[in-house]
């Protein structure tokens, strides 16, 4: 992954290059065609998402729950938790996102602890709804 590309995303822009260059060794680039299934709901954790463009849509017992795209990130609760999948992502559009396995998002969470409270940030606000 190219740290460069990272300082478009809202997740990462205010790191430092040093953070950039390590999240980048973190991660792995994917692209995946409309209808591709990214997360199933139920289904145990093993990445953490960051959309860098396209478009996803969230569901949750079949109940349409959101519409994400670029620089919304997704699949960080059940890792977070330590639980299985809350929801479903599917893309709706091709996708090009960046996935993070759970073993180094933990890592980065313990590393950095002022980019893993943005996520939990954001994660109180999705249980919130």
């Amino acid at each position: 992954m190219d740290a460069k590309r990272l300082e478009s995303l809202p997740l990462f822009r205010d790191l430092s290059r040093k953070e950039r260059d390590q999240i980048a060794r973190w991660t792995d680039e994917v692209e995946v065609p409309a209808g591709y299934m990214l997360v199933e709901q139920g289904r145990f954790p093993h990445e953490f998402f960051v959309i860098e463009s396209g478009t996803v849509s969230v569901t949750k017992d079949g109940k349409h729950l959101a519409d994400l795209g670029p620089g919304d990130f997704f699949g960080e609760i059940a890792i977070v938790e330590h639980d299985r999948r809350t929801a479903s992502v599917v893309a709706t559009t091709p996708l090009t996102a960046i996935v993070m396995l759970s073993r180094d998002f933990e890592t980065m969470a313990d590393v950095m602890p002022h980019v893993a409270e943005r996520i939990h940030s954001a994660i109180r606000e999705r249980m919130a709804r």
